[in-house]
């Protein structure tokens, strides 16, 4: 695949490639649904008023999101993507884990209105979030066997998946903030790793 060609995933999850016009296309569409969505209840976004603001027709923005739970999920994973890998050797395995789950934690944290619509749009059963959630599930996986670093065991990744996954149920229903959520995470780590002081 060429630089000037993305990978672009249709609602059915099939990977086509994307030339550099369909990908300026793409993220100006994503833009506006991130804008969109800090200025607007989740009830009141639509896919036709996020075109109008990316001037594009909807048609177009259509051939990108299948819906608008669809365009959240991709906004909620480009959000994760932003954030940084933690891969330091000096830091101890604990620390490495904590940052990398609290950084991800917080990528919503503090907007609720658009942290609602990301936990409303991830969870929702339509068929084009399914390939968005399994391309935020391979983010999170990534980041935590990154931080973990090159012997990472299966047992302990799949742990601590499953324990960020509990945790942001946890914000996502309001149970706790998503503050709560990145303090907690930390520790429930350290349990996991055996590392806790």
């Amino acid at each position: 695949m060429s630089s000037d060609t993305a990978l672009a995933v249709t609602p059915g999850g099939e990977g086509t490639p994307r030339n550099r016009r369909q990908e300026e296309t793409f993220r100006k569409v994503l833009r506006a649904g991130l804008e969109m969505l800090r200025e607007t209840s989740y009830a009141d976004l639509t896919v036709r008023a996020v075109a109008a603001r990316a001037k594009v027709a909807p048609a177009t923005a259509y051939t990108y999101f299948s819906s608008k739970n669809h365009l959240i999920a991709e906004v909620y994973l480009d959000l994760m993507r932003q954030v940084p890998y933690f891969t330091d050797v000096n830091d101890s395995r604990l620390h490495r884990v904590e940052k990398s789950l609290r950084s991800l934690a917080l990528v919503i944290a503090d907007e609720p209105e658009f942290a609602a619509a990301c936990t409303t749009a991830v969870l929702s059963n339509d068929a084009g979030v399914h390939p968005a959630r399994d391309r935020i599930g391979a983010e999170i996986h990534k980041r935590i066997r990154s931080a973990l670093g090159p012997d990472a065991d299966p047992q302990i990744v799949s742990a601590l998946e499953m324990t960020y996954y509990g945790a942001l149920v946890h914000a996502g229903t309001g149970a706790m903030s998503y503050r709560q959520v990145a303090d907690r995470i930390g520790y429930v780590a350290g349990l996991i790793l055996g590392e806790n002081e």
